[in-house]
């Protein structure tokens, strides 16, 4: 047989993945939260969890809600064995632009509005200055990232930036804008 008809034989097979439509979405990521102001120096890094669902109303536009979780502690300015470990947890909604760039990439941009908490002991890190933190408090956040779909178009594996205005971390009477950002690999899966 010659390569010319076998070649044309296994293209006339191949049948091409279908294209992707819209629907429910699920987006998990792994990565890491980080603070601005007065609130880094007292916390280190925290590993971050974040899942969201949305819609995706258009083929450029989800609808989503969020929610995440993170754990640090006070070692930043309490030594052991003063030193608090808790988690900070939050919740919010929002939306997701992307815009394709070839056959297997989007982009996207996603603004979200939420709340957010440390999960701590009453009082905690009142003493250290941070009152707020201990109750929930609204944040506006921005994230980009890219994606990159699989063969299989439900799956998508991605990388993200975040930065948000957290307003209950900062320092009671510092006048500082309190950041928190993050950075994380994400796993989409679309049904």
């Amino acid at each position: 047989m010659e390569p010319a008809t076998e070649l044309a034989r296994e293209e006339a097979a191949y049948v091409a993945p279908p294209p992707r439509s819209r629907g429910v979405v699920l987006d998990a990521n792994l990565g890491v939260m980080g603070f601005t102001g007065r609130f880094r120096e007292m916390a280190p890094l925290a590993p971050w969890l974040h899942a969201q669902i949305g819609y995706e109303v258009l083929s450029w536009l989800m609808i989503l809600g969020e929610g995440e979780l993170a754990f640090t502690d006070t070692s930043g300015t309490q030594p052991p064995p003063k030193t608090r470990a808790f988690p900070i947890f939050g919740f919010g909604g929002g939306a997701r632009a992307s815009i394709p760039i070839g056959a297997s990439f989007d982009v996207y941009a996603q603004p979200t509005i939420g709340a957010m908490k440390a999960d701590i002991a009453k009082n905690a890190l009142a003493i250290l200055g941070f009152r707020d933190a201990e109750v929930l408090n609204l944040y506006f956040a921005g994230r980009i990232g890219a994606e990159w779909f699989q063969t299989s178009r439900h799956l998508a594996l991605g990388a993200a930036f975040g930065l948000r205005d957290a307003t209950g971390f900062a320092r009671l009477g510092a006048g500082e804008t309190p950041l928190v950002w993050d950075a994380s690999g994400s796993i989409r899966y679309a049904f």
